[in-house]
């Protein structure tokens, strides 16, 4: 077996690397952030305006649980289209057309009558979104080393977090707006989500690069510095992770038969890719099964007639962990340079906090929610850095599209799922589905650690 080529860094030019990428860091990340919040709202709002819109319209659980888990087959079936144009179309342009069109089809929602325009919709605006998430990861890759990667792509997700605590605060006071100018308050929660990101999809093109060597921000030093660093890395990035030599062998043993293969094709043949797919689908089934239906769990064993306002300020806490196990499970994971066990701790957690919900003393539920929500998103750093590692560099657009879109079919899984059992369950619904979820993360935990026993499967 070939050895792991290591890219050797002068230590001037180390330096001069460490502070290119703190300023890249300080000039895309927090406009990044904000875009994904916009993204992130524009995805849960569901589940606070459920509090009022399922009443309204007559929605049974199931029905509910449906029209909230369809966006994801619309986001699986244009995710690797989309990352396919965006790397020929260029991050800003295709990122700020899709952001418009996502913000006039959140805004839409205010006008759903019944199941299948509500279902029509979401599924609508789960392809317009599509391209966001896996373009964000794939643009990150043209700035970050993957030295740096799992603590950038985590710094970029704790906008789901910050995400839910806006949403929390947004959501009181739009469905405190009820009947103003004849508007339901759910209605008023879709229209205040959804303009922001036809404004913010207008100026992206103008505040962000499409590659270092476009970057206004940065001397042409420090340009050469960073495209120097990936540049080396790129060049060994057939043998930068043990987990994958032994299929990266195998596709340099096909070059010549296949040198024009389509990269699709490759990726679709992948046991790597398909494996990651397989994890990511576990772990969205917990995260967007627990996202949906978190406020309706809170209702569900807070007091008696709590109002939604409260119920929406007290979803803000979990969204207070999801931050923090994003930031601490990623920094550690990235200072130790070790992925698989950091993904299978916070999969542990997520678990073992899922089920300890199911406990009736009401502030242990409450306690073992944050738990849970600091496990599921304490995952995504770890996770998303073992795919690039993974993965060769000729693989990652559609790799990480693939395992993004067939993995988000967890998203409508883990929503619908629930809204199943708990329609059918009636009395133990809500204990019944957190059991699942608990069962969906042990098994996302139990594959990444069969995949750090036998790397080529």
């Amino acid at each position: 077996m070939p050895e792991i080529e290591r890219v050797e860094i002068a230590p001037a030019t180390s330096k001069l690397l460490t502070q290119t990428l703190r300023k890249v860091s300080l000039r895309l990340l927090p406009f990044l952030f904000l875009l994904y919040i916009v993204s992130y709202l524009d995805r849960i709002n569901l589940s606070f305006a459920a509090l009022k819109m399922n009443a309204d319209l007559g929605f049974s659980d199931s029905e509910y649980g449906f029209g909230a888990g369809i966006f994801f087959l619309g986001y699986c079936l244009f995710g690797i289209p989309s990352n396919h144009i965006i790397e020929k179309f260029g991050p800003r342009r295709w990122i700020a057309l899709i952001m418009v069109l996502w913000g006039f089809i959140t805004v839409a929602l205010c006008l759903v009558k019944d199941p299948f325009t509500f279902a029509l919709v979401r599924f609508i605006l789960g392809a317009a979104e599509a391209g966001f998430f896996p373009g964000m990861l794939l643009y990150l890759t043209y700035w970050f080393p993957k030295r740096e990667y799992g603590t950038a792509v985590a710094r970029f997700m704790t906008a789901i977090p910050a995400a839910g605590l806006l949403g929390s605060l947004v959501a009181e006071k739009a469905l405190g707006m009820e009947g103003l100018h004849g508007l339901a308050g759910w209605k008023w929660l879709f229209l205040i989500t959804g303009a922001p990101a036809v404004v913010l999809g207008a100026v992206v093109p103008f505040l962000i690069p499409d590659r270092p060597e476009q970057a206004r921000f940065l001397s042409p030093q420090e340009k050469a510095a960073l495209q120097e660093a990936l540049s080396q890395e790129a060049l060994s990035q057939e043998a930068l992770s043990q987990d994958c030599r032994e299929e990266d062998k195998s596709l340099d043993r096909t070059k010549e038969k296949a040198h024009n293969t389509p990269q699709t094709s490759s990726a679709l043949k992948s046991k790597v890719v398909w494996t990651y797919a397989l994890i990511y689908f576990t772990l969205t089934v917990s995260m967007y099964g627990f996202q949906f239906w978190l406020p309706q769990v809170i209702k569900a064993f807070s007091a008696a007639g709590q109002s939604d306002a409260i119920t929406s300020r007290l979803t803000a806490v979990p969204a207070i962990f999801q931050g923090l196990g994003m930031l601490i499970i990623a920094a550690s994971s990235d200072k130790r340079r070790e992925r698989c066990f950091h993904l299978v701790l916070a999969n542990a957690l997520t678990a073992i906090g899922l089920l300890a919900a199911l406990y009736p003393d009401n502030g242990i539920k409450f306690g073992a929610l944050s738990l849970a929500a600091f496990g599921i998103w304490g995952a995504v750093g770890p996770f998303w850095a073992l795919c690039r590692e993974s993965l060769p560099r000729q693989l990652q657009a559609t790799g990480i599209a693939l395992i993004n879109s067939v993995g988000n079919l967890g998203g409508f899984a883990g929503p619908f799922l629930i809204g199943f059992i708990k329609e059918a369950s009636k009395e133990n619904g809500l204990e019944t589905a957190l059991a699942t979820l608990a069962i969906a993360s042990l098994a996302s935990a139990l594959i990444v650690y069969l995949r750090r026993r036998a790397p080529s499967m």
